[in-house]
């Protein structure tokens, strides 16, 4: 199993993986907030507090947190979702988590995760700013380990 490395240029960390199931099978699982926690890598999500059974854009949820030993609560909206394709939500600062399915064959899936920081309009030069804390660096860990996760669920 590899984790690979994507290239979207400045302002997003993608990492991709390929999955053994099939597409819409992965696609429900990303795809459904309440169960987020399921496959998190970052060690920062917990049980979902409030969400749709199913998500269109403008959907929002909502989902208990942990980063650094602190909790807390965050809303986001889900921006974009073309089922068995795609599935993106922005967070309140304004960047964005993007999930990307593309069917290999009936029984294998290309997942593509994507922090998007590009247009984060509440932090001031963002692209620096992610880079400088070390959030960029640190959300390409946790992407990574979520993949990891992904791949080994449906092993």
């Amino acid at each position: 199993m590899t984790v690979s490395v994507v290239d979207n240029g400045p302002g997003q960390v993608s990492r991709a993986v390929e999955v053994d199931a099939p597409v819409g099978e992965v696609f429900a699982l990303v795809a459904d907030p309440r169960r987020h926690h399921e496959f998190d890598g970052s060690g920062t999500v917990g049980a979902n507090i409030d969400a749709p059974t199913n998500l269109v854009a403008g959907s929002r949820f909502s989902t208990k947190m942990r980063m650094f030993g602190v909790p807390y609560r965050i809303t986001s909206t889900v921006t974009a979702l073309n089922p068995d394709r795609l599935v993106e939500w922005r967070h309140p600062f304004g960047h964005h988590w993007r999930f990307e399915f593309e069917e290999i064959s009936p029984t294998r899936t290309r997942v593509t995760e994507t922090f998007d920081y590009r247009d984060t309009r509440a932090v001031k030069d963002a692209l620096h700013y992610y880079e400088r804390t070390g959030f960029a660096k640190r959300n390409a860990d946790g992407i990574e380990e979520t993949l990891r996760r992904l791949h080994d669920r449906f092993a």
